[in-house]
């Protein structure tokens, strides 16, 4: 559907949309970042320097910053800006109304076959882009922040998505570096922000109810739960803390978390169909005999990870 050799424009230039000129770039690809406020796409190309400074000091690019900073311009126009874009990023505030008009705008203005990511934290495709003419081109991108940090990115598609805007959204931004996941429906917050929103609500109860601070809260996370998800996610290390595996785990200690939920009003117990289907997908990426294995691995991803921090405190 596009040129996966193409520029990609950038409308807006704020934190995402700096940090998306910054994968692009460091993946040889051409840039052009545009805002409606003149000065905030020069003031982003100056961030993107400091940043590509640091990049470097971390040994994470793999050529000088100058070249990397030079596939990066400010566009003086929107019409500019994705004139010959093979992908267009809207980066502008989580504002409905905003949205609904610069996807129209863009819209207007892009190649019919450039593909139309938003960065949209909560607002699914289906809420600002059902009246844009073209909107079989328009999907959700939503990253991590820093995207140049955290590559990864959610696609997520409208039911009006034409499938070969998703397939050619996941070509792009896999070419750019950037691990995709397709998200199958809209959730409002898709799936990164619903998971980080359900450790937020129960953080934000636990500080209510008086059980712990808000610096202990981040210690657990920082020096507990947070270092072992960047080495495993949360399925896998359930999978992994339990012998006999994740369907031992919900056997174990479903229950308890049915109660904690119960506490909160949530009713979702882990029926015996859904641990069977969680079950058969860790079973597929890792046989039981290979278990063992796996969990020294863990723990040296782990050593790993604490020299590392280590390191960065001396």
């Amino acid at each position: 559907m596009t040129d996966q050799q193409g520029p990609v424009a950038i409308v807006g230039a704020g934190s995402i949309g700096a940090g998306f000129a910054i994968v692009h770039a460091t993946a040889g690809r051409s840039v052009l970042l545009y805002d409606a406020q003149p000065e905030a796409a020069e003031a982003a190309i100056g961030r993107i320097a400091e940043t590509l400074a640091d990049l470097e000091h971390f040994e994470l690019l793999d050529e000088p910053p100058a070249a990397v900073l030079a596939r990066v311009s400010a566009a003086a126009s929107l019409e500019d800006a994705v004139a010959k874009a093979a992908f267009v990023h809207e980066c502008v505030s989580e504002n409905l109304d905003l949205k609904r008009q610069v996807t129209a705008d863009i819209d207007a203005r892009a190649p019919g076959d450039a593909v139309i990511g938003s960065a949209s934290s909560a607002i699914p495709a289906s809420d600002y882009a059902a009246e844009v003419p073209g909107n079989s081109r328009c999907l959700v991108a939503h990253p991590g922040n820093p995207p140049f940090l955290l590559r990864v990115v959610e696609v997520v598609p409208a039911p009006f998505t034409d499938p070969k805007a998703v397939d050619a959204a996941t070509r792009f931004l896999g070419g750019s570096g950037l691990a995709t996941v397709t998200v199958r429906k809209e959730p409002r917050g898709f799936v990164f922000n619903r998971l980080q929103g359900a450790l937020l609500r129960e953080a934000y109860c636990l500080v209510r109810d008086g059980v712990v601070s808000v610096e202990e809260i981040d210690a657990l996370v920082r020096d507990g739960l947070g270092l072992r998800w960047s080495i495993v996610g949360p399925f896998e290390t359930v999978d992994l803390n339990t012998r006999g595996g994740i369907e031992r785990h919900a056997k174990l200690l479903g229950p308890a978390y049915e109660a904690m939920g119960a506490e909160r009003g949530q009713h979702d117990p882990w029926t015996d169909e859904l641990v069977a289907n969680v079950s058969e997908q860790r079973r597929a990426a890792l046989p039981l005999d290979a278990w063992a294995d796996r969990v020294r691995w863990r723990d040296r991803e782990l050593m790993r990870a604490l020299l590392t921090r280590r390191s960065g405190e001396s």
